[in-house]
């Protein structure tokens, strides 16, 4: 074969490859570490988000995407490149077809952006589709009837909600609140309430290991260590479910808004179709203790979690790259 199709799924926390024909072949963190006085890129992916929080004073990592969007035009075309080629990008003859997935809401500029990136990675095409067009197809949900389908996809930088019927988004919404909003709403958290200075990494494993949004969601708690901001010395603190459900309230009714916002302006005959089949909840923050009992609850309507939520939208850009005739319109 002289080229392959690929499938991006640019996200804010992780960026996912779907190569034709061999499937999902990359997940690694959106984190690319550099020397601050040469630029040189030291460790790209996985290798450099194990540096985070932990390099000296003259390597910087850095997440060149934030809420969905390129923050760092040249980090993201050096952490395309690199992943593409890893990907076995050096050994195809032509280069490749690239379908990329971003959020509802992004402007032109953000466009042409990603657009750019991806052809000077080594792209022949370059594709842009709706993440959660590719969330809810990747979660298996025929959207190219006529009736309704709601997906609620909660990533790292955003949240993308719409309601799509006859393969297209009907309504839609995309909020900059997701997965690293929680994580740093738990750091202020304890900033605050325990005067204690903690990374990201330790705020993301408190999300996971003991955080609900539901009201009588867990019952678990944790010691965390970290940074006294009166001593200075390193100390350890215990910290339990009750807390992060109120720490994580804000930011999780901002998504509950957004939901409800869709949901009003949807057609009576889709919201008809949405009361009988549900909503599908994609994306990290699909596994956030109690999202799908308190989304359930506050829209009136079923709520379910997609199979394998994190891998959503890259293979429904796997199945879109074998139909890419029906179903991409926006082609640069």
């Amino acid at each position: 074969m002289l080229s392959k199709d690929i499938g991006i799924d640019l996200g804010t926390a992780n960026v996912l490859i779907h190569v034709k024909g061999r499937g999902v072949v990359l997940d690694e963190p959106s984190v690319v570490a550099i020397e601050s006085d040469t630029k040189r890129v030291l460790a790209v992916g996985e290798e450099a988000f194990r540096m985070v929080g932990r390099t000296p004073g003259n390597i910087i990592a850095i997440r060149p995407l934030r809420d969905g969007v390129i923050a760092d035009f040249e980090i993201t075309e050096t952490m395309l490149k690199h992943f593409i080629n890893k990907v076995g990008g050096k050994k195809w003859f032509s280069h490749p077809r690239i379908l990329i997935c971003a959020p509802t809401n992004i402007t032109s500029v953000e466009q042409k952006a990603i657009r750019e990136a991806a052809e000077r990675s080594g792209a022949r095409e370059v594709f842009l589709e709706e993440e959660p067009k590719a969330a809810a197809i990747g979660a298996g949900m025929d959207i190219f009837q006529p009736s309704g389908n709601m997906v609620v996809d909660i990533g790292g930088g955003t949240t993308d909600v719409a309601v799509l019927s006859m393969g297209d988004i009907v309504t839609s919404s995309s909020v900059k609140v997701a997965g690293d909003m929680f994580d740093s709403t738990i750091m202020k958290y304890v900033k605050t309430k325990y005067k204690l200075l903690i990374g990201e990494r330790t705020s993301e494993d408190i999300k996971i290991r003991i955080g609900t949004v539901y009201p009588s969601g867990r019952r678990e708690s944790m010691d965390i260590r970290g940074r006294d901001m009166v001593s200075g010395l390193p100390v350890t603190i215990s910290i339990n479910s009750e807390e992060i459900y109120e720490a994580l309230w804000d930011p999780v009714s901002s998504i509950v808004a957004s939901a409800k916002s869709v949901l009003e302006r949807t057609p009576p005959e889709l919201s008809a179709d949405i009361i009988d089949r549900g909503v599908i909840l994609t994306g990290g923050g699909a596994l956030l203790h109690g999202i799908d009992q308190l989304l359930a609850d506050e829209l009136k309507v079923p709520v379910l979690i997609a199979e394998d939520p994190m891998h959503c939208v890259v293979k429904g850009t796997g199945i879109m790259l074998d139909n890419l005739d029906k179903v991409v319109k926006r082609k640069f």
